[in-house]
């Protein structure tokens, strides 16, 4: 094959790629908007302004495109936790201010991950990506203590601390986060950098 043959394929590969991370991103704003619940081919397909047609060629069925859409934001936490873990510093403190940011800048997106969660509670499809903010929680909450029940505590925590603050909808304080973290954890805020 030629460089001239392959580059027709690159770009149509690119225009797919784009289309499909514009499809889940209208899947995203339908679910904070709407809620879950409001999820169909033809809410999204009018969100990002195509065809339905178009949305279910991308996304065969209403799992996959909610699949996809949970995928893109527990990605998007997975690599900050995984920052936090390989980062210097306080990686409870780290943990905190993950967590705050979900009643700021990141209301959005942590408002569609607890929607798209709980969803996987009635749709198995979506259940080994909803698991996965647990899982990073808990991946740093070992690099701070061998205790599972402390990081079991953590996980409880993190999750609660979320909930609370996308119902409270009020800027959270993180110094107090990080004290409620390392309560839950059963250390002090200070020894919580290793």
């Amino acid at each position: 094959m030629t460089d001239g043959a392959e580059h027709p394929a690159d770009g149509r590969r690119a225009r797919g790629a784009k289309r499909r991370a514009e499809i889940i991103a209208a899947t995203l704003a339908v679910v904070t908007r709407d809620g879950a619940a409001g999820v169909t081919h033809r809410t999204v397909a009018k969100q990002a302004g195509i065809p339905t047609s178009l949305s279910t060629y991308y996304f065969a069925t209403l799992d996959d495109l909610l699949v996809a859409a949970l995928t893109s934001v527990a990605d998007a936490y997975t690599d900050r936790i995984r920052q936090i873990i390989d980062g210097p510093g306080d990686k409870l403190r780290g943990l905190a201010e993950l967590i705050v940011e979900s009643g700021g800048p990141g209301r959005e997106h942590a408002l569609a991950e607890r929607e798209l969660s709980t969803l996987a509670a009635r749709r198995p499809a979506l259940t080994p990506v909803a698991r996965r903010w647990r899982e990073n929680v808990a991946e740093l909450g070992a690099t701070l203590t061998d205790d599972p029940h402390a990081i079991a505590a953590l996980v409880a925590a993190s999750d609660g601390l979320c909930t609370a603050i996308l119902i409270d909808n009020v800027p959270h304080d993180v110094s107090h986060v990080h004290r409620v973290l390392a309560q839950a954890l059963g250390t002090s805020p200070a020894t919580t950098v290793r």
